[in-house]
């Protein structure tokens, strides 16, 4: 049991290590990629790719009081993205009445692949 537990631990500090410089790198190849003005980019064999997203952060207070009832809050418990959409799609909530409970942040998302 031993040797498991250290080969995960080991396996989860390296993790943690790669998450890091791929984090950096992420924002060097975005900030690159803005400085010139485009959203694709061809560089030997790889492309990248900047695709903008919108995220919407809820704000649990304003969530909760928008709710039609207390049982709706007891099936989100918290503003959980999927559990929101999936009661928007059962039409048990609507958009309008949730539209002030969230901010909605962009970011974008880099795709870099090898052709």
């Amino acid at each position: 049991m031993e040797l498991l537990l250290h080969r995960y631990f080991e396996l989860k500090q390296r993790k943690k290590a790669i998450d890091e410089e791929l984090s950096v790198l992420r924002d060097e190849i975005i900030l690159t990629m803005k400085e010139e003005g485009v959203n694709f980019i061809d560089a030997g064999d790889f492309t990248a790719k900047l695709v903008g997203q919108s995220k919407k952060e809820y704000d649990d207070d304003k969530l909760y009081k928008a709710l039609p009832d207390a049982d709706v809050w007891k099936l989100i418990s918290k503003a959980d993205h999927a559990k929101i959409a999936a009661l928007l799609k059962l039409k048990v909530i609507s958009e309008e009445s949730i539209e002030h409970t969230y901010d909605t942040k962009k970011t974008e998302l880099l795709i870099v692949n090898k052709i």
